[in-house]
C-alpha cells in the first residue's frame, strides 16, 4: 500500500481523501494557497505546504509547485482530486516521470478522453452510440454558426476541454449564436486554457444518466451502476442520486455495459465516470441514450455511489494505484437502497444565485442522518478565489422518497450567516412533489425556477425575534403613567393613545416593518398582543426561542436566514441592478467585458457587462429601459464587492 500521498487539491475533497487516507494509516500532506492558510483541511492533514498566493493559477493550477512540495515531503504519491488539474495529461506524466504514483487513469486515457471531439469520435469506433453533432476542427464563427443552423436549433455548444458546467450554453436562435459562442469561448480559455468548442443537438427533455466505472492495472473494469445527474442549473449539478429513476433493468444493463466498453477502449486505470445523455421524452430506454463525454476523475458526486454500494471509492482509488486488483468483482456489487446528494453552494437565490463572500460568523450543518462534506467550518471565510460549493449533504433512504425526504429535511437544518447558501432552495427541490415522482430532467430546475426560489416564512421567525425584543421590556413599563417613563421607552407614544401598546419599529431584511404591541391579561398571566400597524395579526405569544447576538437579529428556518433590525436605517440598496439605476459589483471579480458605453440607450434585460468570480460569468443587466448616464467598469479591471459600475437615467 503507498505509504504516503500528497493531495492536490482543496476543500472538501481533500478532507475526504484526508479521511479514507487515516483509516488506511497513509501519511497524508497538503498544498495550499496563502487564503487557504487556515482552512480545515490544512489544520487536518499530516504535513502541510505553501504553494504560493491566493489565485489558483498562482497556486493551485502549477505543476512544477505541486511537484516541489511532492519532492520536498517525501511524498510516495500525489492525488490530484476533481478540478483543477484532475484531468490534466501533462501534469499527470510529469508526476509519473518525478518518480512518484499518479493515483488516476494513465496520460493516454486522459488524452483520448479529455477533448470531447476526440473521445467521441473514439467512442463511435468503438461502438457506443453518440449524440449528433459538430466535432470539426473549422473554429471559425462562420462555419460554426452555418453548422449549428444544419443540426437545427436548440443547439449546445460546449467547450472541447470543458467540465463542471463551464464553457456550456444553449442556443435556442439563430440570432443569439454569436454572442453566446464568444461567452462560452471567453469562459472556456479562463477555466481549461483552450477555447475551442464543439456543437451538439440539444435534446428537447434531456435527462443526464452517469455510470461509475473502475479499472485495475490488470486490465479488469467493472461498473458501480449508474446515478442521476439531471436536476442541474445553468448545466451545473444541483442534486445528484443513484440509483437513476425509471431505469429498469434491461436499459440499465445497456448503458452501464456502454460504459464498460467505452472505459476498456481507453485502457482506463482508476476511478472514472462515464456521462450520457437520455431522451426522457418517453422514459429511459436504451435506444435512446447516447454517449456525451468522459471524466477522467474521481466526481463531486461519489458519494452516493458509495452509499448505495457501502464502497469506499478512495480506497479504492489508493489501493488500485498501489497495485492491487480490483476489491470486487462485477457480481459482488450489489445496490442497496437510494442516495441524493445536495451540492451546497455560497450563493444568493433572491439575486439570481450570485455568489457570495465572506466570514462564516454562524455556521451549522446538520448532523446524524445525513453524511456531510464540508469545505469549510465557522470562523472561516468564504473567498472569491475558488468555486462557491461550500458543502456537500448525502442522505440514504430505503426507496427514492425515503432519501428525498431525508434530503430536504437536512437542507432544511442548514444554518448560514453572514454568508447566503441555496439551502432553501435545495430543501425546496428536493420536497417538490414533481421532483418526488421522479418526474425530472435538465429543465426541470428552470421550469419551476419563481417557485423554487420563492421566500416563504412562517411567523415564527418574526415572533422569535420579537420576543428577544421584547425581553428589555416589561409589563411595568406598559403599566406605569407615560410621562413616568423614560425617554428611551416612549416608543411611538402617542397623545390619547392605549396605555397598554406601544409602536415598535422593525425592519425585516432591510424593509420597514413597524408593529403594533399590546399588553394582554393581568398578573403572571399577562402576553404581548403582536399586529401589523394596519391591523394585520400574528397573535399572541408567551415564549419563544431567542436568538444569540446583538444589534441586527438573525433567525434560521428552512435553510433561510431573515434579519431583524429593532432600529431600522433609512437608504440603503441592493447589489447588482438597483431599482435606482445604480449598477453595483455584487462581488470582487474581475470585468470581462462591456457591452454599451456612456450615453447609450438601453432597454430592460440588456446585458450591460460581465464580471467574472468564482471561475464562473455573471452578467449584470439593466433593471429599466434609459440611458447609460455613467460608465466606470474598464474591460479588464478589478474590482471589490459594492463598486459603483455604471450608472442608468430612466427614460421619461
Amino acid at each position: 500500500m503507498i505509504e504516503s500521498v500528497l493531495i492536490a487539491n482543496r476543500g472538501e475533497i481533500a478532507r475526504r481523501i484526508i479521511r479514507t487516507a487515516r483509516e488506511l494509516g497513509v501519511r497524508t500532506i497538503a498544498v495550499h494557497s496563502e487564503a487557504d492558510s487556515h482552512a480545515p483541511f490544512v489544520m487536518e492533514a499530516d504535513m502541510a505546504i505553501l504553494i504560493g498566493g491566493s489565485p489558483a493559477r498562482e497556486s493551485y493550477l502549477v505543476p512544477e509547485k505541486i511537484l516541489a512540495a511532492a519532492r520536498q515531503t517525501g511524498a510516495e504519491a500525489i492525488h490530484p482530486g476533481y478540478g483543477f488539474l484532475s484531468e490534466n495529461a501533462d501534469f499527470a506524466q510529469a508526476v509519473i516521470d518525478a518518480g512518484l504514483v499518479w493515483i488516476g487513469p494513465p496520460p493516454s486515457a486522459i488524452r483520448a478522453m479529455g477533448l470531447k471531439d476526440a473521445a467521441k469520435k473514439l467512442m463511435i469506433q468503438a461502438g457506443v452510440p453518440t449524440t449528433p453533432g459538430y466535432l470539426g476542427d473549422d473554429q471559425s464563427e462562420a462555419r460554426l454558426s452555418k453548422e449549428a443552423a444544419a443540426i437545427g436549433f436548440p443547439v449546445l455548444i460546449k467547450a472541447v476541454a470543458g467540465g463542471g458546467g463551464k464553457g456550456m450554453r444553449k442556443v435556442d436562435r439563430a440570432e443569439d449564436f454569436a454572442e453566446a459562442l464568444g461567452s462560452c469561448r471567453r469562459e472556456a480559455a479562463a477555466s481549461f486554457g483552450d477555447d475551442r468548442v464543439l456543437l451538439e443537438k440539444y435534446v428537447t427533455r434531456p435527462r443526464h444518466i452517469e455510470v461509475q466505472v473502475f479499472g485495475d492495472q490488470f486490465g479488469d473494469v467493472v461498473h458501480l451502476f449508474e446515478r442521476d445527474c439531471s436536476l442541474q442549473r445553468r448545466h451545473q449539478k444541483v442534486i445528484e442520486e443513484a440509483p437513476a429513476p425509471g431505469m429498469d433493468e434491461e436499459t440499465r444493463a445497456a448503458v452501464c455495459g456502454a460504459a464498460v466498453l467505452a472505459a476498456k477502449a481507453v485502457g482506463y486505470v482508476g476511478a472514472g465516470t462515464v456521462e450520457f445523455i437520455a431522451d426522457a421524452s418517453e422514459g429511459l430506454r436504451a435506444d435512446r441514450i447516447w454517449f456525451m463525454e468522459m471524466n477522467t476523475r474521481l466526481q463531486v458526486e461519489h458519494p452516493v455511489t458509495e452509499m448505495v454500494t457501502g464502497q469506499d471509492l478512495v480506497e479504492w482509488q489508493l489501493r488500485v494505484a498501489s497495485g492491487k486488483p480490483l476489491p470486487l468483482a462485477q457480481d459482488e456489487i450489489e445496490l442497496d437502497g437510494w442516495a441524493m446528494e445536495a451540492r451546497l453552494y455560497a450563493e444568493n437565490p433572491a439575486t439570481g444565485f450570485l455568489p457570495s463572500t465572506g466570514p462564516l460568523k454562524h455556521f451549522r450543518l446538520p448532523e446524524g442522518d445525513v453524511r456531510v462534506d464540508s469545505a469549510v467550518e465557522e470562523g472561516g471565510e468564504v473567498t472569491a478565489f475558488y468555486d462557491p460549493m461550500i458543502a456537500k449533504l448525502i442522505a440514504h433512504g430505503v426507496d427514492r422518497e425515503d432519501a428525498a425526504h431525508r434530503l430536504a429535511e437536512a437542507c432544511k437544518l442548514v444554518e448560514v450567516y453572514p454568508v447566503k447558501t441555496n439551502a432553501a432552495f435545495l430543501a425546496a427541490c428536493a420536497s417538490h412533489p414533481d421532483f418526488v415522482d421522479g418526474a425530472i430532467d435538465t429543465g426541470f430546475i428552470g421550469e419551476r425556477l419563481e417557485e423554487l426560489v420563492e421566500r416563504s416564512f412562517s411567523d415564527e421567525p418574526v415572533m422569535a425575534a420579537i420576543s428577544w425584543r421584547l425581553e428589555s421590556f416589561s409589563e411595568a413599563d406598559f403599566k406605569r403613567d407615560v410621562w413616568e417613563s423614560a425617554p428611551s421607552r416612549l416608543l411611538g407614544f402617542r397623545m390619547n393613545g392605549p396605555r397598554a401598546g406601544m409602536d415598535l419599529p422593525m425592519a425585516v431584511d432591510g424593509v420597514s416593518t413597524p408593529l403594533r404591541v399590546s399588553l394582554m391579561g393581568e398578573g403572571e398571566d399577562w402576553t404581548w398582543d403582536i399586529r401589523h400597524r394596519d391591523g394585520r395579526e400574528f397573535g399572541e405569544v408567551t415564549r419563544l426561542p431567542t436568538t444569540y447576538g446583538k444589534g441586527p437579529i438573525q433567525v434560521f428556518e428552512g435553510g433561510d436566514v431573515r434579519e431583524f433590525d429593532f432600529t431600522p436605517k433609512v437608504g440603503g440598496g441592493a447589489h447588482g441592478a438597483a431599482s435606482d439605476g445604480v449598477i453595483l459589483s455584487p462581488m470582487p471579480g474581475k470585468v470581462v467585458s462591456v457591452s454599451v458605453m456612456a450615453g447609450q440607450a438601453v432597454t430592460k434585460g440588456q446585458t450591460l457587462l460581465v464580471l467574472e468570480a468564482m471561475k464562473m460569468e455573471h452578467a449584470l443587466a439593466a433593471p429599466f429601459d434609459g440611458v447609460v448616464g455613467e460608465l466606470s467598469a474598464v474591460a479588464g479591471g478589478q474590482v471589490a464587492e459594492g463598486v459603483v459600475l455604471a450608472r442608468l437615467e430612466a427614460v421619461s
